[in-house]
């Protein structure tokens, strides 16, 4: 009997998150494709052949002939695969379509003029966080507030519905629940979604969806604009708050790295790609191949699943000077691939560098002397989760 592993793209030894386990870096340098068996609570059981590679794997992400969207089933349960509107679930054309229209709204200019809003919102859960005092979880009084409040402003998503929007969102990128909580759960999102649109569309704000219906409201559905704001919801928040929850954890490992981070800003971009590099926390990248293909030679078959780890494919040789598994945040940047690659590339990445160069810096210096309550064998990670990260980080200072 074959057993289904629910991560094997980002597996990571037992108390050290910011590596691959021995398990995967041996499958990096296999000759060999890998084949496994995983586990999805939407999709179920599936065989995929798990891509390790840096080079094959953006190969993949480049390639139009590996398609991410899976067959749409308008009779069937709405779930993350199978709801219109969400980017990952269209190729070619469609999928250009929908993204254009989105693309407005996460352009360089936009995205910097939000910084005094995500600058306002990270000083206001800092004071949050000192009122709470030492011993308090980083996690659930920073890191996971500060990327929430920033796109729950950006939807217009008021202030009394805000924790109720993190719940969900919580349960949505939990592999460990079962198929019917996930149902539940996105039909609760879609729910939610759906009245704030049919709100939005009455009196359009100064928003996301109120930017989107007042260009586009006349050619989407509800149904199409649900996908589209559930995906910028979930996508918007659960990265960075990760992201700032395990870089957190590993610049307090590393007493010399976050010095250069609280006291030079002219580390801080670089600093930001990488722990984006060396972190990886991104959910897994799947996508399926239309027809028979090569992958360094080595065949792929037509219908074939394709998983990608962007873990072992940035801690493998060749990609960074020095070791690629030691945090160097002076490193000069590299073409990493921690928000994919090609057409299906993250449209909201500038806006969470932005969140992460605000974020970590202000923690650091509001709180110089911030240490974990406990030790570091005492912290939990979010091992079967989409989004790898810390579960509860314990501070004081």
């Amino acid at each position: 009997m074959t057993v289904a592993v629910p991560m094997p793209h980002n597996r990571r030894p037992a108390r050290c998150p910011f590596r691959p386990d021995a398990g995967l870096e041996r499958l990096r340098d296999d000759p060999d494709l890998s084949r496994v068996t995983t586990s999805n609570p939407q999709l179920g059981p599936f065989d995929a052949v798990l891509v390790t590679r840096f080079d094959e794997v953006r190969q993949v992400l480049a390639d139009a002939r590996y398609e991410a969207g899976f067959a749409f089933d308008g009779s069937g349960p709405r779930t993350v695969m199978n709801q219109p509107g969400i980017l990952l679930n269209y190729d070619g054309p469609e999928h250009t379509h929908y993204r254009r229209m989105l693309s407005g709204a996460f352009t360089v200019k936009r995205v910097r003029a939000l910084a005094p809003a995500v600058r306002r919102v990270v000083d206001e859960r800092l004071d949050a966080l000192e009122q709470a005092g030492p011993g308090a979880d980083l996690i659930e009084t920073f890191a996971g507030p500060v990327p929430l409040l920033v796109i729950c402003e950006l939807l217009g998503i008021p202030a009394e519905d805000r924790e109720g929007v993190q719940r969900r969102s919580a349960i949505g990128t939990d592999v460990g629940n079962t198929l019917e909580t996930q149902l539940e759960n996105f039909a609760a999102m879609a729910a939610y979604m759906g009245d704030l649109i049919r709100r939005q569309r009455a009196q359009p704000g100064d928003d996301i969806l109120g930017d989107l219906i007042r260009r586009h409201g006349a050619d989407l559905s509800d149904d199409e604009l649900v996908g589209m704001g559930n995906s910028i919801l979930v996508a918007g928040h659960e990265t960075v708050s990760s992201m700032i929850g395990l870089s957190t954890l590993a610049l307090l490992e590393d007493p010399g790295q976050l010095a250069a981070v609280r006291d030079d800003e002219s580390v801080t971009t670089g600093a930001v790609e990488e722990l984006l590099r060396l972190l990886s926390v991104a959910p897994p990248l799947v996508r399926q191949a239309s027809t028979d293909l090569e992958l360094g030679g080595r065949p792929v078959k037509a219908g074939e699943r394709v998983l990608l780890s962007t873990l072992a494919a940035h801690h493998g040789v060749g990609l960074v000077a020095g070791e690629p598994g030691r945090l160097d945040v002076r490193r000069r940047p590299v073409a990493h691939l921690a928000f994919g690659y090609g057409a299906h590339q993250c449209i909201g990445q500038q806006l969470a560098r932005l969140e992460l160069q605000i974020a970590l810096p202000a923690l650091l210096r509001r709180l110089p002397a911030l240490r974990l309550a406990a030790g570091f064998d005492a912290v939990e990670y979010r091992e079967e989760a989409l989004v790898y990260g810390v579960a509860r980080l314990p501070v004081a200072w």
